[in-house]
């Protein structure tokens, strides 16, 4: 994980950065394991070898770590949609998409329970970005996909219930891992699956779509 550049703050110096990375990778362990509620300022300093008035120096509370967390993995989750170009190869780009969401998935999975443990609790937190940011891409992306189908270059569809769908398959893979690992028999750290993955999803997902 690395959001330095996100949260870097002017005038402050290297020592200062590497110690507001440590505390964002010690709380996405944290977060990710135990939930936002589960989890503690305490449990924070302890997995990042540092005294609760520490890190207190450096984020002021529970809250301002998980909003830091939370504001960089949104970031980095609409960047795929975003690459989705409405002037490319309809089903290469929906392939595209698809396997940029596995790379997600596969490079950042602890950013991705973090991600699922907030929406399980209603988005208490984040339900402005989900209005805003994430709503409006949803939007335009739709769109995009919907005059792909008008053009008849794609099978009808919803578009919105398609990115659900590539959401739902592709972040499977970093949220329920321990169950894939156990069914696929992978041991911890073995990625060979995600390009059978990607392959798997592919046909499922352009097939569907492709114009007879």
């Amino acid at each position: 994980m690395n959001v330095a550049s996100h949260t870097k703050k002017p005038g402050t110096t290297r020592i200062q950065r590497e110690k507001r990375q440590r505390i964002l990778a010690s709380a996405l362990d944290v977060f990710s394991t135990h939930g936002f509620r589960g989890s503690t300022i305490d449990q924070i300093a302890d997995a990042a070898g540092m005294s609760k008035p520490n890190l207190l120096y450096y984020f002021s509370s529970k809250e301002d770590i998980h909003r830091t967390l939370i504001e960089w993995q949104m970031e980095k989750w609409l960047s795929p949609l975003k690459a989705l170009n409405e002037n490319g190869d309809p089903l290469k780009e929906v392939c595209g998409y698809i396997r940029r969401k596995l790379e997600m998935a596969r490079d950042f999975p602890k950013e991705s329970r973090l991600f699922a443990n907030e929406i399980l609790q209603g988005a208490p937190r984040i339900r402005e970005m989900l209005t805003g940011e994430l709503n409006r891409l949803v939007e335009e992306k739709a769109a995009v996909i919907q005059n792909w189908i008008d053009r008849e270059e794609l099978n009808p569809c919803d578009a919105r219930h398609l990115l659900f769908a590539i959401w739902a398959t592709t972040q499977h893979y970093a949220d329920f891992d321990v169950q894939v690992r156990i069914v696929l028999h992978l041991e911890e750290g073995d990625q060979s699956h995600f390009e059978e993955a990607a392959r798997f999803l592919e046909n499922l997902f352009c097939k569907g779509l492709k114009r007879r």
